[in-house]
């Protein structure tokens, strides 16, 4: 493999050129004591890298940081392909990649509709790490992204404390088609539009460049009087605003960026120098993509699917401190850490499982787990939380029966300086830093495949189907998110409705009593049950077979988790869709225990590996089952 790469290389440089090389080599390794000669034997691992373009300035970065990375493994080759945004070409350029024989392949795509084929072929035989843009589905190994509607939101409440909710503010969006900028923008507006009168006016910068936006700021002219405040879209376009302010005379109109990165005239420069107020961090995600890269080739335990990256608000005050944590080197404590972990209960084979998962993984990690089961109460999860800081345990992982309703003990950890992780399920905070990330996975997503399963199995599009949903505990992240998903997806087939939701608490008498309860007072309509757990959706195929239905025959049953007793049921006909929800959560808690003790900064999100199975598939895959 690596001796292909070798040839290839020598192909494309003359022979002449070569001999030249070759004696300049010869010269310089006789004449010089200090070289290290490094064989192709020496070379571990290939990594193929396809960027989607070496133009705009922040995938110069994403590059730059992938080589920075990669040049700490002296054993680590790297063989970067630049697509120029053409999608053809980035298919060639992987193809030629995948021909190479590198290891694993780094793909940042141009066109996610147009690569995400290749990828998936791709992935059944290497790993493949995709960065920036997520691919449809999940064939992949590893996802690494910035949340750009979370960037948006950042930029809207600083901008709204800097105006003091009133005032106005020239929006500088990237390109319309970009869905990096729609979501930043879509993010900042949710948040202005809370901050009283506060009157946003959008331009958007095609070329998203500083010149372009320098000129469109300066032909604002003396309408910017009118203007107290710019957004702009990313660093380059803040100093283009910021030039032409400086040439007009306006040095009252306050200015945020959004990208953050070092180096002379970029984002932390900028805040440095007074030329804007502030950036926010939109990282590259290249360093992590190394990182991760290796640990996947390493068959490291607790490597996520997808990761999303944190951003950070960047002003003089925290500057200099944030470049300093760039560069912080990570140590693991030499000593065992305390965890003191609060469980929701055992409501079902799903809950059981994760506690298992967790259990296990602490045992492995050599981490101290101290275990208290909520029993589905609120209260004694916030109980449990209290002796957890009272015992002064090094970090608490809280996996919550709702979502809202703990500020205040959360307060009390971070006053205490407790992290707190998140498992499995949200809570929504007053303050965004009341956690240091959530660990689980993406219900939003979960509920958009049962429903795309379901559309997928219809013959006519225009097909009235009649649903029926079992919903899980009222005000959990898994039940809104679920539902929110499903929803958004059967918007699109309009002849598809919801005409029965009820809560069966995740339990699988709660199903099978939403099932007995319709039928009390309806005569039986229903073409599709759309379970929030397979506990619910077998309780429901109960309550059916009670009454003489035949579960999926007469009555289509879609269900999340994928326990093994719902591949049993897939099995025997009676369910027709599982949309895999993993509680083997531990290794990648563990994980991110361990990062975090040792000093680095834990992503945003850290999401499972998911699948879809049916029917078809279950006897493949069940007696791989673990829960």
């Amino acid at each position: 493999m690596r001796e292909r790469i070798k040839k290839a290389g020598y192909r494309l440089i003359g022979k002449a050129a070569c001999a030249c090389i070759l004696i300049f080599v010869l010269l310089f390794t006789i004449f010089s004591a200090c070289v290290v000669k490094q064989q192709p034997d020496q070379i571990s691992y290939v990594i193929g890298v396809s960027q989607a373009n070496m133009r705009e300035p922040w995938r110069l970065v994403l590059t730059q940081e992938i080589q920075e990375e990669a040049a700490k493994h002296p054993d680590v080759r790297l063989v970067i392909t630049d697509a120029t945004d053409n999608s053809d070409k980035q298919i060639a350029d992987i193809q030629r990649l995948l021909d190479f024989g590198v290891d694993l392949m780094i793909v940042s795509p141009c066109d996610v509709k147009k690569v995400t084929p290749l990828v998936s072929e791709v992935y059944q035989s290497i790993p493949v790490v995709v960065l920036d843009r997520v691919v449809e589905g999940y064939d992949y190994s590893l996802f690494i992204g910035p949340d750009n509607e979370l960037i948006g939101k950042r930029a809207g409440k600083s901008v709204s404390a800097m105006l003091g909710g009133k005032g106005t503010v020239l929006e500088l969006c990237g390109s319309s088609v970009s869905q990096a900028s729609i979501d930043r923008s879509e993010g900042f507006r949710s948040v202005i539009e809370e901050a009283g009168n506060v009157r946003v006016e959008q331009v958007h910068v095609v070329s998203e460049s500083r010149d372009s936006a320098e000129d469109i700021v300066r032909a604002f002219g003396t309408h910017l009087r009118d203007i107290d405040a710019i957004f702009a879209h990313n660093d380059y376009m803040a100093l283009g605003a910021a030039r032409a302010l400086e040439q007009l005379g306006y040095d009252d109109i306050r200015i945020v960026g959004v990208d953050g990165f070092t180096g002379e005239n970029r984002g932390i420069d900028l805040v440095r120098r007074g030329l804007i107020d502030e950036t926010i961090t939109c990282p590259t995600g290249g360093r992590e993509a190394v990182q991760y890269a290796l640990e996947i080739l390493q068959n490291v335990s607790g490597v996520p699917k997808q990761v999303i990256l944190r951003s950070h608000s960047i002003t003089k005050e925290n500057a200099d401190e944030y470049v300093e944590s760039l560069n912080r080197v990570y140590e693991e404590p030499d000593r065992i850490i305390d965890v003191g972990y609060a469980q929701v209960g055992t409501e079902s084979a799903w809950r059981l499982a994760n506690t298992q998962s967790i259990k296990t993984a602490a045992k492995d990690f050599g981490i101290n787990l101290i275990y208290e089961d909520g029993n589905q109460s609120q209260e004694r999860q916030i109980e449990a939380l209290r002796r957890f800081i009272e015992m002064e345990v090094d970090v608490i992982v809280l996996s919550p029966v709702v979502d809202s309703g703990w500020d205040e003990v959360l307060e009390e950890a971070q006053d205490a300086g407790i992290p707190v992780l998140l498992s499995d399920r949200k809570v929504s905070t007053q303050k965004d830093d009341m956690y240091m990330t959530f660990i689980g996975a993406d219900f939003l997503e979960e509920g958009r495949r049962a429903m795309r399963w379901l559309a997928g199995t219809m013959e006519d599009p225009l097909e009235h189907v009649r649903i029926m949903e079992i919903e899980g505990t009222v005000g959990a992240s898994p039940s809104e998110e679920r539902s929110q998903g499903f929803q958004e997806v059967m918007q699109e087939y309009p002849n598809c409705q919801i005409v029965y939701s009820a809560c069966g608490d995740f339990t699988y008498e709660g199903g099978k009593q939403v099932v007995e309860d319709y039928m009390a007072s309806h005569k039986w309509d229903i073409d599709v049950i759309f379970s929030q757990n397979d506990d619910m959706a077998l309780g429901a195929a109960e309550a059916l077979e009670a009454h003489g239905l035949k579960p999926g025959v007469d009555v289509k049953l879609i269900s999340v988790d994928g326990a093994r007793s719902a591949f049993q049921a897939l099995i025997d006909k009676r369910l027709n869709c599982v949309v895999e929800c993993s509680p083997l959560l531990g290794p990648q808690l563990m994980k991110a225990v361990k990062d975090l003790m040792a000093g680095k900064e834990l992503p945003l999100r850290i999401i499972t590996d998911e699948k879809v199975y049916t029917q078809e598939n279950a006897q493949q895959y069940i007696r791989s089952r673990k829960y």
